[in-house]
C-alpha cells in the first residue's frame, strides 16, 4: 500500500478518500430513495411517459437485485476506505497505535455523517424526484454484475428457504382500506377540502345501511286517492317532490309511486278522476331494512330505478330511500325541500345551534363536526331518550357524546326541540373552497 501511494501528491490521496466518501454517500442516497418512492406515484408518472419513472419503476420490481448492487457496491466502498486513510495515515505520521486510533475514528465519523445519515436523509426527503433520475446509473450496473448478482441472490434464497421464509408471502405493496383512508387524511396539502370529504365518504359508504339515509315514515308525503279528487289536485299543486307513495285509503300500504310531473299533466280536464291518476302508477319497490346502501345503490343503477320504500320484518313501511340520497352521503346535500333552511346548518354566534328530535344523528355529525355515536339510534330523539330511559317531563340538560343538549319542547311522544352547546373541540367548519364559514352571516 506504501508503494503504491509513494508517486501520489497527499491532495491527489485526499481527492480519492473525499471521492469514495462522495460515491458511498450516492449509493446510500440511492437504497433510501428507491425503498421510500411513492410506487403509486411512480406509476402516474411513467403512465404519463415519464422515461426516468418507468426505469425506477422497473428496478422496483426487481428489488433483490437492486438492493443487491447497492449494498454489495456501497460495503464495498465503505471496506475499502479505512484501509486507504490508514496507509495515508502510515505513510504520513509512521506506524503508531495513537496515529492509527485517531485515522480509524476519522474515517468512521466521516463515513456515518456524509456517506450515511446525511445522504440517506437526503433520499427519503426527495425520494422521487431522485429515483427517477438516478435509475439511468444504477440499471446498467445491475446488467454488468448480473452473473454475481445471481450467485448472491442463490446464496440467500438457499438461505431464506433454510430459515422457512418465502418471498411471495411478503407484503406485495397493496393499501388496505384503512391505509387509503389514512393517506386521503394525510393529503389535505394536496387535495381540496371538498374533495377529501367525498373521498372519506367513499370509504364509510360501505358500512352504512339505507336505515341510515332513509326519510323515516313520519316524513314521508303520501298522497291518498282515497280523498276528494280536490284535495287530491292541491296537494299535487303544492307537492315539492318529483315522485310521491300513493295509498287507497290505508296509509300504511302503498299501492304504487305517482310521478307529479305526468299527474300534473292531467290538470285541465274536466272530467279527471282518481282512475286516471291510478293509471299512472308505477309499482312499488320495497327492500328489506338492514341492506347495505352499496347493494342498494347498484340496484338503482342496474334497473334505472330512483326510489325504493324500506319495510321491516313485518311489511310494515319505516321509511322511503333515493338514489339523491346516497349520493348526498358522498357529496353532501344538494337538493332541499324548502330553500329558506339552507343556511341553517352551521353553529349560532353564540356557539349554540336548535335541532329538531328527528333529527339524523349523521347528518347532525357532519353540519357541526360532531362525534356523537350512531352505532344504536338514529336519531337525536332516540339518543336522548336512550340515555335518559324515559321521556322527560320537564326541561333537562344532558351530556352525550362530549355535547350538552339542553331540551327546549317535549310532548308525551317523545323530545320535539333540542339546543345543542358547541363543544370546546369542535373543529371549525368549512365551506366547499375550504373557507372558514362565518356564524354571524345568516
Amino acid at each position: 500500500m506504501d508503494n503504491f501511494f509513494d508517486s501520489w501528491s497527499h491532495w491527489a490521496q485526499a481527492a480519492l478518500v473525499v471521492f469514495l466518501l462522495a460515491l458511498s454517500g450516492f449509493f446510500s442516497m440511492a437504497e433510501t430513495s428507491m425503498v421510500a418512492a411513492n410506487r403509486h406515484r411512480l406509476r402516474a408518472m411513467a403512465n404519463n411517459g415519464h422515461r426516468g419513472a418507468a426505469i425506477a419503476q422497473g428496478l422496483l420490481k426487481k428489488m433483490d437485485s437492486l438492493l443487491s448492487v447497492l449494498l454489495i457496491a456501497n460495503n464495498l466502498i465503505n471496506t475499502i476506505l479505512p484501509i486507504l486513510v490508514t496507509g495515508i495515515a502510515l505513510h504520513l505520521f509512521g506506524a503508531n497505535g495513537t496515529v492509527l486510533s485517531i485515522a480509524t475514528l476519522a474515517i468512521a465519523f466521516l463515513i456515518i455523517i456524509f456517506s450515511e445519515i446525511t445522504p440517506k436523509v437526503i433520499g427519503a426527503a426527495f425520494s422521487e424526484k431522485i429515483a427517477v433520475n438516478i435509475g439511468w446509473i444504477i440499471l446498467p450496473l445491475i446488467i454488468i454484475f448480473k452473473p454475481v448478482l445471481w450467485l448472491i441472490n442463490r446464496f440467500v434464497s438457499i438461505l431464506m428457504t433454510l430459515l422457512g421464509l418465502k418471498t411471495s408471502q411478503a407484503n406485495t405493496g397493496s393499501l388496505t382500506n384503512e391505509e387509503l383512508r389514512n393517506l386521503v387524511l394525510e393529503s389535505s396539502h394536496f387535495i381540496s377540502a371538498q374533495h377529501q370529504s367525498i373521498l372519506l365518504n367513499l370509504f364509510n359508504l360501505e358500512n352504512i345501511l339505507v336505515d341510515d339515509v332513509m326519510t323515516p315514515r313520519s316524513k314521508i308525503e303520501t298522497l291518498d286517492l282515497s280523498r276528494p279528487i280536490e284535495d287530491v289536485i292541491q296537494q299535487l299543486e303544492t307537492c315539492y317532490h318529483n315522485k310521491l307513495p300513493v295509498c287507497d285509503g290505508d296509509p300504511d300500504r302503498i299501492v304504487g309511486i305517482l310521478s307529479v310531473k305526468k299527474a300534473l299533466s292531467l290538470l285541465g280536464s274536466d272530467e279527471l278522476n282518481h282512475q286516471q291518476f291510478k293509471e299512472l302508477l308505477n309499482n312499488p319497490y320495497f327492500i328489506p331494512s338492514g341492506t347495505p346502501v352499496l347493494q342498494q345503490m347498484r340496484f338503482f343503477q342496474e334497473n334505472h330505478q330512483r326510489l325504493s320504500l324500506v319495510v321491516n320484518e313485518y311489511g310494515s313501511v319505516l321509511g322511503l330511500v333515493t338514489f339523491e340520497d346516497i349520493v348526498e352521503e358522498l357529496i353532501g346535500e344538494f337538493t332541499t325541500s324548502f330553500p329558506e333552511i339552507q343556511n341553517r346548518n352551521q353553529w349560532q354566534a353564540d356557539n349554540t345551534y336548535l335541532a329538531s328530535g328527528d333529527t339524523n344523528l349523521r347528518e347532525l355529525n357532519r353540519l357541526l363536526g360532531l362525534n356523537l355515536p350512531t352505532n344504536g339510534p338514529r336519531t337525536l330523539n332516540g339518543l336522548i331518550l336512550e340515555e335518559l330511559e324515559e321521556i322527560p317531563d320537564h326541561d333537562l340538560s344532558v351530556k352525550v357524546g362530549g355535547v350538552v343538549m339542553e331540551i327546549i319542547h317535549f310532548d308525551d311522544q317523545g323530545i320535539k326541540t333540542v339546543k345543542l352547546l358547541r363543544p370546546q373541540n369542535a373543529p371549525a367548519l368549512k365551506s366547499p373552497s375550504g373557507k372558514p364559514l362565518d356564524f354571524e352571516q345568516k
